[in-house]
Protein backbone atom coordinates (compact mmCIF):
# COMPACT_ATOMS: atom_id res chain seq x y z
CA UNK A 1 0.00 0.00 0.00
CA UNK A 2 1.44 3.37 -1.04
CA UNK A 3 1.87 6.01 1.60
CA UNK A 4 0.46 9.53 1.04
CA UNK A 5 2.93 12.25 0.19
CA UNK A 6 4.23 14.40 3.00
CA UNK A 7 2.12 17.52 3.60
CA UNK A 8 -0.87 16.15 1.66
CA UNK A 9 -3.99 15.27 3.72
CA UNK A 10 -5.22 11.70 3.51
CA UNK A 11 -7.49 11.31 0.49
CA UNK A 12 -6.41 14.60 -1.12
CA UNK A 13 -5.08 14.78 -4.66
CA UNK A 14 -1.29 15.19 -4.68
CA UNK A 15 0.06 18.31 -6.40
CA UNK A 16 1.76 18.47 -9.79
CA UNK A 17 -0.96 16.58 -11.63
CA UNK A 18 -0.80 16.26 -15.42
CA UNK A 19 -2.08 19.21 -17.43
CA UNK A 20 -5.13 17.24 -18.56
CA UNK A 21 -6.20 16.56 -14.97
CA UNK A 22 -5.69 20.18 -13.98
CA UNK A 23 -7.75 21.31 -16.98
CA UNK A 24 -10.60 19.00 -15.92
CA UNK A 25 -10.56 20.39 -12.39
CA UNK A 26 -10.59 23.95 -13.68
CA UNK A 27 -13.39 23.20 -16.15
CA UNK A 28 -15.49 21.64 -13.38
CA UNK A 29 -15.17 24.78 -11.29
CA UNK A 30 -15.91 26.93 -14.35
CA UNK A 31 -19.12 25.05 -15.15
CA UNK A 32 -20.15 25.21 -11.50
CA UNK A 33 -19.85 29.01 -11.53
CA UNK A 34 -21.73 29.23 -14.83
CA UNK A 35 -24.59 27.08 -13.51
CA UNK A 36 -24.81 29.08 -10.29
CA UNK A 37 -24.81 32.34 -12.23
CA UNK A 38 -27.57 31.11 -14.53
CA UNK A 39 -29.77 29.89 -11.66
CA UNK A 40 -29.23 33.13 -9.74
CA UNK A 41 -30.42 35.37 -12.54
CA UNK A 42 -33.29 33.03 -13.40
CA UNK A 43 -34.55 33.40 -9.83
CA UNK A 44 -34.01 37.17 -9.87
CA UNK A 45 -35.94 37.60 -13.13
CA UNK A 46 -38.79 35.56 -11.67
CA UNK A 47 -38.89 37.90 -8.67
CA UNK A 48 -38.98 40.93 -10.96
CA UNK A 49 -41.81 39.44 -13.04
CA UNK A 50 -43.82 38.78 -9.87
CA UNK A 51 -43.26 42.36 -8.71
CA UNK A 52 -44.35 43.87 -12.03
CA UNK A 53 -47.36 41.54 -12.15
CA UNK A 54 -48.49 42.65 -8.69
CA UNK A 55 -47.98 46.28 -9.67
CA UNK A 56 -50.02 45.85 -12.84
CA UNK A 57 -52.77 44.00 -10.98
CA UNK A 58 -52.93 46.85 -8.46
CA UNK A 59 -53.55 49.35 -11.26
CA UNK A 60 -56.32 47.17 -12.66
CA UNK A 61 -57.96 46.91 -9.22
CA UNK A 62 -57.81 50.68 -8.78
CA UNK A 63 -59.36 51.22 -12.22
CA UNK A 64 -62.24 48.89 -11.38
CA UNK A 65 -62.81 50.54 -7.99
CA UNK A 66 -62.78 54.00 -9.59
CA UNK A 67 -65.41 52.90 -12.11
CA UNK A 68 -67.61 51.40 -9.41
CA UNK A 69 -67.24 53.90 -6.55
CA UNK A 70 -65.46 56.92 -7.99
CA UNK A 71 -62.43 58.65 -6.51
CA UNK A 72 -63.73 58.96 -2.99
CA UNK A 73 -62.36 57.92 0.36
CA UNK A 74 -62.49 54.20 -0.41
CA UNK A 75 -60.40 54.70 -3.55
CA UNK A 76 -57.82 56.81 -1.75
CA UNK A 77 -57.42 54.36 1.12
CA UNK A 78 -57.11 51.43 -1.28
CA UNK A 79 -54.67 53.31 -3.50
CA UNK A 80 -52.42 54.21 -0.57
CA UNK A 81 -52.49 50.63 0.73
CA UNK A 82 -51.69 49.09 -2.65
CA UNK A 83 -48.93 51.62 -3.35
CA UNK A 84 -47.36 50.97 0.06
CA UNK A 85 -47.51 47.20 -0.49
CA UNK A 86 -46.04 47.50 -3.98
CA UNK A 87 -43.23 49.70 -2.65
CA UNK A 88 -42.36 47.20 0.08
CA UNK A 89 -42.38 44.34 -2.41
CA UNK A 90 -40.30 46.37 -4.86
CA UNK A 91 -37.77 47.30 -2.19
CA UNK A 92 -37.30 43.66 -1.26
CA UNK A 93 -36.93 42.80 -4.93
CA UNK A 94 -34.35 45.56 -5.32
CA UNK A 95 -32.33 44.20 -2.40
CA UNK A 96 -32.33 40.78 -4.05
CA UNK A 97 -31.13 42.32 -7.31
CA UNK A 98 -28.31 44.11 -5.47
CA UNK A 99 -27.19 40.90 -3.78
CA UNK A 100 -27.38 38.96 -7.04
CA UNK A 101 -25.35 41.62 -8.84
CA UNK A 102 -22.66 41.50 -6.16
CA UNK A 103 -22.60 37.69 -6.34
CA UNK A 104 -22.45 37.89 -10.14
CA UNK A 105 -19.38 40.13 -9.98
CA UNK A 106 -17.71 37.70 -7.56
CA UNK A 107 -18.44 34.75 -9.86
CA UNK A 108 -17.10 36.72 -12.82
CA UNK A 109 -13.89 37.35 -10.89
CA UNK A 110 -13.61 33.61 -10.30
CA UNK A 111 -14.09 32.80 -13.98
CA UNK A 112 -11.51 35.41 -14.96
CA UNK A 113 -9.02 33.73 -12.64
CA UNK A 114 -9.81 30.36 -14.20
CA UNK A 115 -9.02 31.80 -17.63
CA UNK A 116 -5.64 32.85 -16.28
CA UNK A 117 -5.13 29.24 -15.24
CA UNK A 118 -6.08 28.08 -18.76
CA UNK A 119 -3.52 30.47 -20.22
CA UNK A 120 -0.90 29.14 -17.79
CA UNK A 121 -1.61 25.64 -19.10
CA UNK A 122 -1.59 26.73 -22.74
CA UNK A 123 -0.57 30.34 -23.50
CA UNK A 124 -1.82 30.09 -27.08
CA UNK A 125 -5.50 29.88 -26.04
CA UNK A 126 -5.56 33.49 -24.81
CA UNK A 127 -6.03 34.84 -28.32
CA UNK A 128 -9.37 32.99 -28.56
CA UNK A 129 -10.92 34.45 -25.38
CA UNK A 130 -13.64 37.06 -25.76
CA UNK A 131 -13.75 37.76 -22.02
CA UNK A 132 -10.90 38.85 -19.78
CA UNK A 133 -8.51 36.75 -17.71
CA UNK A 134 -7.73 39.55 -15.23
CA UNK A 135 -9.50 39.75 -11.88
CA UNK A 136 -9.24 43.48 -11.15
CA UNK A 137 -11.99 46.05 -11.77
CA UNK A 138 -10.87 46.65 -15.36
CA UNK A 139 -10.84 42.92 -16.05
CA UNK A 140 -14.34 42.44 -14.65
CA UNK A 141 -15.70 45.27 -16.78
CA UNK A 142 -13.92 43.86 -19.83
CA UNK A 143 -15.71 40.55 -19.28
CA UNK A 144 -19.07 42.32 -18.93
CA UNK A 145 -18.74 44.27 -22.18
CA UNK A 146 -16.91 41.40 -24.00
CA UNK A 147 -14.75 43.66 -26.11
CA UNK A 148 -17.45 46.14 -27.14
CA UNK A 149 -17.14 49.88 -26.55
CA UNK A 150 -19.40 50.77 -23.66
CA UNK A 151 -18.95 53.32 -20.93
CA UNK A 152 -19.37 52.44 -17.27
CA UNK A 153 -22.24 54.95 -17.04
CA UNK A 154 -24.07 53.25 -19.89
CA UNK A 155 -23.59 49.89 -18.19
CA UNK A 156 -25.04 51.24 -14.92
CA UNK A 157 -28.01 53.03 -16.51
CA UNK A 158 -28.98 49.94 -18.48
CA UNK A 159 -28.60 47.54 -15.57
CA UNK A 160 -31.37 45.55 -13.91
CA UNK A 161 -30.64 47.33 -10.63
CA UNK A 162 -31.29 50.76 -12.15
CA UNK A 163 -34.50 49.50 -13.79
CA UNK A 164 -35.98 48.23 -10.55
CA UNK A 165 -34.83 51.38 -8.71
CA UNK A 166 -36.62 53.65 -11.19
CA UNK A 167 -39.82 51.58 -10.99
CA UNK A 168 -39.73 51.73 -7.19
CA UNK A 169 -39.02 55.47 -7.27
CA UNK A 170 -42.12 56.02 -9.42
CA UNK A 171 -44.18 54.02 -6.92
CA UNK A 172 -42.67 55.98 -4.01
CA UNK A 173 -43.51 59.27 -5.72
CA UNK A 174 -47.05 58.10 -6.37
CA UNK A 175 -47.44 57.04 -2.74
CA UNK A 176 -46.23 60.44 -1.52
CA UNK A 177 -48.66 62.22 -3.84
CA UNK A 178 -51.55 60.02 -2.69
CA UNK A 179 -50.81 60.76 0.96
CA UNK A 180 -50.60 64.50 0.25
CA UNK A 181 -53.89 64.34 -1.63
CA UNK A 182 -55.57 62.43 1.19
CA UNK A 183 -54.36 65.12 3.60
CA UNK A 184 -56.17 67.74 1.52
CA UNK A 185 -53.13 69.47 0.10
CA UNK A 186 -53.43 71.73 -2.97
CA UNK A 187 -52.26 70.60 -6.40
CA UNK A 188 -48.81 72.17 -6.15
CA UNK A 189 -48.18 70.54 -2.78
CA UNK A 190 -49.27 67.15 -4.12
CA UNK A 191 -46.94 67.50 -7.12
CA UNK A 192 -44.05 68.67 -4.94
CA UNK A 193 -44.45 65.91 -2.38
CA UNK A 194 -44.72 63.29 -5.11
CA UNK A 195 -41.60 64.53 -6.91
CA UNK A 196 -39.55 64.85 -3.74
CA UNK A 197 -40.65 61.40 -2.52
CA UNK A 198 -39.64 59.74 -5.79
CA UNK A 199 -36.29 61.53 -6.02
CA UNK A 200 -35.53 60.87 -2.34
CA UNK A 201 -36.21 57.16 -2.75
CA UNK A 202 -34.08 56.98 -5.89
CA UNK A 203 -31.25 58.85 -4.19
CA UNK A 204 -31.36 56.57 -1.15
CA UNK A 205 -31.29 53.42 -3.26
CA UNK A 206 -28.40 54.74 -5.35
CA UNK A 207 -26.48 55.49 -2.16
CA UNK A 208 -27.05 51.94 -0.93
CA UNK A 209 -26.04 50.54 -4.32
CA UNK A 210 -22.86 52.60 -4.27
CA UNK A 211 -21.85 51.04 -0.97
CA UNK A 212 -22.75 47.52 -2.09
CA UNK A 213 -20.89 47.82 -5.39
CA UNK A 214 -17.86 49.59 -3.94
CA UNK A 215 -14.51 48.06 -4.97
CA UNK A 216 -14.30 44.67 -3.33
CA UNK A 217 -11.70 43.91 -0.70
CA UNK A 218 -10.44 40.86 -2.57
CA UNK A 219 -6.81 40.73 -3.60
CA UNK A 220 -6.37 41.06 -7.34
CA UNK A 221 -3.93 38.38 -8.45
CA UNK A 222 -3.99 38.97 -12.21
CA UNK A 223 -3.89 42.68 -12.95
CA UNK A 224 -4.83 44.13 -16.30
CA UNK A 225 -1.69 45.36 -18.12
CA UNK A 226 -1.48 49.11 -18.47
CA UNK A 227 -1.96 50.42 -21.99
Amino acid sequence: MSRPEAGVPHGATPPHQPASVRAQILATEHWSLLATRSMTWSEVMSRIVIHLTVLSASLVVLALVAQAAGFGTAFRVLAIGLAAGALILGTLTGIRVYNASADDAAMLIGMNRLRSAYVALDPEVEQYFVTSRHDDAAGVMASYVMGSRRSTLSHILGSTSMFIDVVNAIVAGTLGALIADAAGGPAWVIATVGTVSGLAYLGATLLVARRIFAPAAHESRFLTPQA
